[in-house]
């Protein structure tokens, strides 16, 4: 019996499906979202199901044998990094950001400077003059890398047949289109339906793809939340756009940790690799400020020197103001509580504001020292000494919390050149001694002060 067509309605965000319009998704709660598409369905509900003998069958875990994939190193440390150690073969990755942020060039980047691999370009975006203008700008060879316009997945698959690449590049998925369902480029069925098929040849054929995904305006990847789960990576590449910074972390991979990041530099000619971040983070004065902190973090596994800007000021208007950048607002209200209520600063009545340099967003509750720190020291005007940073989590009783891989946030501080750091009385047990670097260990608020101001 023919096919038979008929329509249905799916969530553009969450995939949810419904046989009529409904103005809010009972699954994910957003409005507005349903749109309606093609969908097939088979008139026939009692077509016995053929499979082939032996084609599959249960085994017992003991009898599966193990065969460790080679990973496959880039040109770029970097990504290497995040990735675990580089592309494992047949594994789909997914690149998330927002737009303008540096996607195509990484992987462009990626694509013409990685030697001896064999590269698909395929690009729904941009014409095959505008892809050559960005390599001219990257200043890479061109002589493994191929670039194909198109957006259909029939002739996509065709020429990846055809050229037998070492690794395929998408830019976007939402840009194809399947001619198995109809609907629209970038609805939820097609976003769907494409990566199943890419995701089925690149498997069979153990080469590893990269997919570029738009992201919604909340920050998550646009399409159905399905398409996270059909890939085995998924990276999101994040930054201010106002600053040269760009961070590339992990927030899935099947074949390695998701604790890993990546730095980059957008340059004139591209994206640079940083492999000493704190050096470039750290603002360097000719004299001391007060109201200015470096604290000692955690991206990933890497630590961080990263310096805290506070300014605290009399209300003017009134209604005192709270303002942070690169820092959660709450977690600052909660610290000036905590100097309010523990130590009897009067910062009630003052505007406070606070800033990360550099552009980067401080998550680590291990920054917390930092942060009461250039709040004190901008309260009351005097600067913090010279080479001093610090590395410690505050709570509500005021009490200096321990923080984790304390020994490598010291080291790092003593490369780049500090020579005392203030970190938790409860992390200071047992610790290995850097020559040059004096660890001040702190129990309570009032201690830190103590230490700082006298």
């Amino acid at each position: 019996m023919s096919a038979k067509m008929k329509t249905a309605w799916f969530c553009q965000e969450c995939g949810a499906q419904s046989p009529k319009w409904i103005g809010k998704c009972p699954s994910c709660g957003k409005w507005n979202t349903y749109a309606e598409e093609i969908v097939q369905q088979s008139g026939s509900s009692t077509t016995p199901v053929r499979f082939t003998a032996g084609a599959g069958k249960p085994v017992t875990v003991d009898s599966i044998a193990l065969s460790e994939e080679r990973r496959k190193e880039t040109c770029d440390r970097e990504l290497n990094r995040v990735l675990g150690g580089g592309m494992v073969p047949g594994s789909v990755i997914l690149l998330g950001g927002e737009p303008g942020i540096g996607k195509s060039t990484l992987l462009l980047q990626l694509a013409l400077k990685t030697p001896g691999i064999r590269t698909l370009y395929i690009s729904g975006e941009e014409s095959e003059q505008q892809i050559k203008m960005r390599a001219e700008r990257t200043g890479g060879p061109v002589s493994e890398c191929l670039i194909l316009t198109e957006t259909n997945t029939d002739p996509i698959l065709y020429h990846c047949r055809e050229t037998a690449p070492d690794l395929i590049i998408i830019d976007s998925i939402q840009t194809l289109q399947s001619d198995k369902i109809e609907s629209v480029p970038g609805s939820v069925g097609q976003i769907r339906q494409c990566t199943a098929e890419l995701q089925q040849f690149v498997k069979s054929r153990n080469i590893p793809l990269f997919l570029i995904g738009h992201i919604t305006k909340d920050g998550q990847i646009a399409g159905p939340k399905v398409l996270e789960h059909m890939v085995d990576v998924v990276l999101l590449f994040e930054g201010d756009r106002n600053y040269g910074f760009r961070l590339l972390r992990s927030m899935k991979n099947r074949f390695g940790s998701t604790s890993e990041l990546g730095i980059y530099e957008m340059t004139a000619s591209g994206l640079a690799e940083v492999p000493n971040p704190s050096a470039l983070l750290l603002s360097h004065h000719d004299e001391a400020y007060s109201g200015t902190a470096v604290a000692v973090t955690l991206e990933g596994n890497r630590p961080l020197l990263i310096e805290v800007q506070a300014l605290v000021s009399s209300a003017v208007y009134g209604t005192p103001q709270r303002a942070a950048t690169g820092y959660d607002l709450r977690r600052l209200n909660m610290l000036l509580a905590v100097l309010e209520k523990r130590c009897g600063f009067r910062l009630g009545s003052k505007d406070v504001f606070l800033n990360i340099t550099g552009g980067i967003r401080l998550e680590d509750p291990a920054t917390d020292l930092a942060v009461i720190a250039a709040i004190l020291s901008s309260s009351e005007d005097i600067a913090i000494a010279p080479g001093t940073c610090f590395a410690g989590e505050t709570g509500l009783t005021g009490e200096i919390r321990p923080v984790p891989r304390i020994e490598e946030r010291i080291a790092e501080a003593a490369r780049i050149g500090f020579t005392s750091m203030c970190i938790s009385k409860y992390n200071a047990k047992g610790i290995r001694q850097i020559k040059g670097m004096k660890t001040i260990p702190v129990a309570r608020v009032e201690e830190l002060v103590r230490q700082l101001f006298g």
